[in-house]
């Protein structure tokens, strides 16, 4: 059963659609009739935020997102996929895998036909809202993203109901895990075309539902909340942890870069576990170490930390002034706003990697006749 919910911000103008699982339930996609397509998300601007300046963090060029993108389009050929949607963009992606597509065909090799939206580019993120929209019309059966933490953010605050399959090309990589693209790619294939059934290859994922003053804002996170006592969201990047109040988690892994490494190394909670972690920052605790950004490990004090249960609205400090989400301050809070988090443990989909592909390689399936 799933109902919808409206999420944005109160800067942005214009609300963001989420389609939101009840509590204690799943979306039901292991019989959903497929299309044999699948959509794709590639971000040309991540990994460029102020960090590449304060840290040493790398930047990927748009030569190498375009290969990221060609190799999974190889390996959706291979598993019978004939059709791709990608989002165009104005950075040069588009062009170089339109220019690659042709170099492999010429090859003989067979990829997809790739065929980009037809959509306005603004360069903003409301080029990602825009293009999941078109997916969810064209009924895709599942979104590869190339980006970081706020790109998946993006997609998933459109439409929770199509399975990501996430690729890591971001400044914080907490939800998208480290793994090559073809790989990626295939797993993707392999359930958009029928070979691996949903109810292998989909699992549910959590996320932190956010609302202001009774819902008058909702918003979203994938990884992480963090309430800061900053009064303006500036270069929106976090990477001072001296005015960090109170961070929630929805995983905690202390091998991610984040402010989600803070509760990872103080106790790491898994993506399938039901609850997040809750960490109150402060002198009268104990003193870590974490990873908070690439490059910039920190000691921060931590006064406490509890479990984060699931479907259980918890306040935030009303001495936030603003609230990252994944890595991002988005919200800028007024005096007097009643902030509260929900841990949704069934939020939205996405594709087990791992498990399709071993489970496609325990049925035989890439063995050629």
């Amino acid at each position: 059963m799933v109902r919808l919910g409206t999420y944005g911000q109160r800067s942005a103008g214009h609300p963001v659609r989420l389609g939101q699982i009840s509590a204690g339930s799943a979306i039901d996609v292991g019989g959903r009739d497929r299309t044999g397509t699948v959509g794709l998300i590639a971000n040309p601007v991540s990994a460029r935020d102020i960090r590449r300046v304060i840290a040493n963090a790398s930047s990927l060029q748009v030569a190498d997102r375009a290969n990221i993108v060609l190799r999974a389009a190889a390996a959706l050929g291979a598993t019978g996929i004939d059709k791709i949607y990608a989002m165009p963009d104005k950075k040069g992606i588009q062009a170089l895998v339109q220019r690659g597509l042709e170099r492999e065909r010429n090859m003989g090799h067979r990829l997809p036909h790739v065929e980009f939206l037809d959509m306005s580019i603004t360069s903003s993120v409301d080029d990602t809202h825009r293009a999941v929209d078109l997916l969810a019309e064209l009924a895709v059966d599942a979104i590869i993203v190339l980006g970081g933490d706020g790109t998946h953010r993006a997609v998933v605050s459109r439409c929770a109901t199509i399975p990501i399959v996430g690729i890591s090309t971001g400044t914080n990589n907490a939800y998208p895990e480290m793994r090559e693209s073809t790989v990626s790619g295939l797993a993707a294939g392999l359930y958009s075309s029928g070979a691996v059934p949903g109810s292998v290859a989909i699992t549910d994922n959590k996320l932190l539902e956010v609302s202001v003053n009774g819902g008058e804002i909702t918003d979203l996170a994938l990884v992480d909340v963090v309430a800061s006592t900053d009064r303006y969201v500036g270069a929106r990047a976090l990477w001072r942890t001296e005015s960090i109040a109170e961070i929630f988690v929805t995983f905690a892994d202390p091998e991610a870069v984040g402010m989600s490494a803070v509760a990872g190394v103080l106790e790491p909670v898994g993506r399938a576990d039901r609850y997040g972690l809750h960490v109150k920052l402060g002198p009268g605790g104990r003193r870590l170490k974490a990873a908070i950004g690439p490059g910039m490990l920190s000691s921060i004090d931590v006064e406490s930390w509890t479990r984060l249960l699931p479907e259980q609205a918890m306040a935030v400090t009303p001495e936030a002034g603003t609230l990252a989400l994944d890595g991002e301050r988005e919200l800028e809070l007024r005096p007097g706003d009643d902030v509260s988090l929900t841990l949704r443990p069934a939020g939205f989909v996405s594709i087990d990697v791992g498990r399709t592909v071993r489970w496609a390689a325990r049925e035989g399936i890439f063995i050629e006749p």
